[in-house]
């Protein structure tokens, strides 16, 4: 019997002191070729930060940490590209997984990051405090929100349409200065309206059912995105009528059947092209297009970029140097 080998540790502090930086982008060559570790930091404001991360070790490896901030935050990941996880000191653990949204609240918590090697990471994080949730959201729902300050993960699912859109453009930011951090808020703001929106809206009891149809018959659409079923097909295999399902679409996630399946394949295929050196063609017919020149013409419609000027440009982990 093979016998598992134990992670690599490294304490965060240790990785900290490894960091090169160079403007809003750092990045650090671990030890013995261990891997690399790439990140940028942006303060938005004073309550919201903007941090994305790529890393890809060369053999399972846990970077050792110890979070303790003066009061509870919440913090939005978004992993694109990849998995991950955080195991807390405590037994608590929480699971990054590509394509996913994860909301989790903490304060003070140590544990470890743990990735699995030669498997790269791309996660978008966007932090922030009680202060920032105040201007919007009502302070009985904040109450609620912050009575505790353990570790929690209070959702994880896929990621809404609106946040892909909003991921792309911020890849794709070439502004300088100021208006790169105001571009940058901006498509923070679209993230966290959708992915934050269902914590702090009040269901009632009878709407339940309808939001695990609609997550549902989302979750059908993810999986079965090369040859999607029709709206009747869909609605049936969710236990729902086509109109039903058409306006829970519309209320829950401000799209149609049609156009969550277009965002899904766009995001796909943009993963594809700008991560490898996959042909137009064979990323249309990845994403269950029989034509390229139809691929390319929605990829066009829906970026403003074509299918080859992304394949050029290899961007989907790409940092500002």
């Amino acid at each position: 019997m093979q016998t598992k080998m134990k992670p690599y540790r490294i304490q965060n502090s240790e990785l900290q002191s490894l960091i090169a930086q160079q403007n809003t982008t750092s990045h650090a060559l671990l030890p013995d070729d261990l891997g690399y570790y790439q990140f940028t930091n942006t303060q938005l404001d004073a309550d919201l930060s903007y941090i994305e991360t790529s890393y890809q070790p060369t053999k399972d490896t846990a970077i050792i940490s110890q979070i303790d901030h003066a009061e509870p935050k919440i913090v939005v990941t978004l992993a694109l590209q990849g998995s991950s996880r955080f195991a807390a000191k405590n037994g608590d653990e929480v699971i990054f997984k590509q394509g996913y949204s994860t909301i989790t609240r903490f304060n003070t918590t140590v544990g470890e990051r743990q990735y699995q090697a030669d498997q790269p990471t791309h996660q978008l994080r966007l932090i922030l405090n009680k202060n920032w949730l105040r201007r919007y959201i009502e302070e009985q729902q904040l109450e609620d929100l912050f009575k505790h300050n353990n570790l929690k993960t209070l959702s994880c699912q896929p990621m809404a349409c609106q946040s892909h859109i909003a991921v792309q453009q911020l890849l794709k930011n070439n502004e300088q200065g100021a208006m790169r951090t105001m571009f940058m808020h901006t498509q923070a703001m679209n993230i966290l309206t959708a992915e934050l929106m269902h914590l702090f809206q009040p269901y009632k009891t009878e709407n339940l059912h309808e939001i695990y149809l609609a997550n549902a018959a989302r979750d059908i659409l993810l999986c079965m995105f090369k040859s999607p079923p029709t709206v009747a097909e869909l609605a049936q295999k969710v236990g729902t009528n086509s109109s039903k399902l058409k306006k829970l679409f519309h209320q829950y996630f401000n799209t149609t059947p049609y156009g969550l399946l277009l965002d899904i394949r766009m995001e796909k295929a943009y993963q594809l092209l700008a991560s490898t050196h996959c042909q137009v063609a064979s990323a249309a017919y990845y994403v269950g297009y029989t034509h390229a020149g139809n691929f390319s013409t929605a990829f066009y419609n829906y970026f403003g970029i074509t299918p080859k000027e992304v394949s050029r440009e290899r961007g989907i982990i790409k940092f500002d140097n």
